[in-house]
């Protein structure tokens, strides 16, 4: 790690000057409602390890900016990954196109904070670069000595650093320091010509050294080889409406996609979202809470403040089954006359802000897991996802199943494969009838896309029974 690299981004001290700055700033948001310069720098670096080799090793460098100006429905945005004063005069311009002849008044900036929810570690310089090559090549070696089955490994580390500086036109200034670590493992085993895969991984808001020390990513090797070896005995899966029950933790993602991005503001104040138009009305069956929440210490969700300056929030959506909340940026908040949210995120410098979700998750209700699955006469009890695809605009969505299993007069049987969910995020939310008291988040693996922006999330939610879901299934 350079000296440069370790050392604090301070733009005001080595690229632009404060004042001229401000004074661009300024221009560019005159008869605005509002606006702000986005400064940033990232740094990233990924190591593969797979077939008993190291397949790649990545490290990537950023810096730049991004101008706003905001007015009404509209925002002129310019960018550069060039710092400098003639490189910010040229965004400004840009950015004013959508002022137009003003008229606008600026929005009162956001309220100052010194809450930090993670370090300063620099996680790519955590461990030095053969200290983390022969950490993977000790997961390989570990995961392949735990059965003789396993034929293919594949670990991967992540870490990075964005270091972003916010000037508002008031002259505010807002810094944030955002630490990122990952590790993904996956296993894939043969028995007699068949193969299949498990995966697992974990990470947040921190350093490497809870992700590279053994019993850290020991856990996680065994976690995969599971998860593989349960697919190798699943059966094909049924098909047809069945009540099924999803485990804590990982399976949120199934509420992040199919509820989640129907409650940002945007989509409601366009009235593209399926719950558009119903704030106050029962959504969901009592007993659901449903939040989202960036303000949880190192977890991968979690902003101190958003890409606008405003602190993150803990945001209660849905309250006892009645939607109460959205999640906002500063924009379609001042548009829908409400307070923003800290929900204003962007991928990058070269990105403008939008609402998107941090740590969203169903909170635990009163019932034993147990007697949830004891309940279920004739369903499946799915633990593990993939990929799914959602409308917003009505709900609807389909799942692919990871893992998962049948269930016959209350007791869990042979795994399945094959399995997706198909259904609606409205209508899922009105069928839940039990909601467990083991609400637990995910392992820190989440990332969101929204309008080809990727941020990184998290999704939460205790056991949860939901009747008569569609499931598409591979038995014939």
């Amino acid at each position: 790690m350079t000296s440069a690299e370790s050392s604090s981004f301070r733009p005001f001290d080595t690229h632009l000057d404060r004042d001229t700055a401000l004074s661009v700033l300024r221009g560019a948001t005159q008869g605005a409602d509002d606006g702000e310069i986005f400064l940033e720098r990232r740094r990233s670096e990924a190591l593969v390890y797979d077939d008993s080799r190291l397949r790649t090793a990545s490290y990537d460098a950023s810096e730049g900016f991004g101008l706003r100006a905001v007015r009404g429905e509209t925002a002129g945005y310019g960018h550069s990954t060039e710092i400098s004063e003639g490189a910010l005069r040229r965004a400004a311009e840009t950015a004013r196109l959508a002022v137009g002849d003003g008229g606008g008044a600026l929005d009162v900036g956001p309220l100052a904070t010194n809450r930090r929810l993670y370090g300063d570690s620099n996680p790519i310089g955590d461990a030095a670069f053969p200290v983390k090559i022969e950490t993977l090549r000790e997961i390989d070696a570990f995961a392949r000595a735990l059965d003789p089955r396993v034929v293919q490994v594949s670990a991967t580390l992540a870490a990075s650093l964005q270091e972003v500086t916010i000037l508002r036109p008031d002259g505010t200034l807002v810094e944030d320091r955002r630490p990122m670590s990952r590790l993904n493992v996956s296993v894939i085993v043969e028995q007699d010509g068949r193969r299949e895969q498990g995966g697992t991984g974990g990470g947040g808001r921190t350093g490497l050294d809870g992700l590279i020390d053994h019993t850290g990513w020991e856990a996680m090797a065994r976690e995969a080889l599971r998860i593989a070896l349960v697919n190798l005995e699943a059966e094909p899966a049924p098909a047809g409406a069945m009540d099924v029950v999803l485990g804590p933790g990982w399976p949120g993602i199934l509420l992040h996609e199919a509820i989640g991005h129907g409650l940002e503001g945007d989509a409601n104040r366009r009235g593209t979202s399926a719950f558009a138009g119903l704030m106050g009305q029962r959504i969901a069956a009592p007993g659901v809470t449903v939040l989202d929440d960036g303000t949880i210490p190192n977890r991968r969700g979690s902003i101190s403040v958003d890409d606008e300056g405003t602190p993150s929030g803990r945001n209660v959506l849905i309250e006892d089954g009645i939607l109460v909340g959205l999640m906002q940026d500063r924009q379609n908040a001042r548009l829908m006359g409400v307070a923003p949210t800290g929900n204003g995120r962007r991928e990058s410098h070269a990105h403008a802000p939008m609402p998107r979700m941090t740590n969203t998750y169903m909170l635990g209700g009163q019932t034993d897991p147990a007697e949830i699955l004891s309940g279920l006469e004739d369903g499946l009890y799915a633990v593990g996802f993939g990929g799914g695809q959602v409308d917003i605009t009505n709900g609807k969505f389909v799942f692919s199943c990871t893992e998962a299993y049948r269930v016959r007069n209350g007791r869990i049987g042979a795994p399945v494969r094959g399995a997706t969910l198909i259904g609606d995020g409205p209508t899922a939310l009105k069928r839940i009838t039990a909601i467990g008291n083991d609400m637990a988040l995910d392992p820190g693996i989440g990332n969101c896309g929204k309008s080809g922006q990727w941020v990184p999330v998290g999704v939460g939610q205790p056991t949860l029974r939901i009747n008569g879901l569609t499931v598409g299934g591979s038995a014939a």
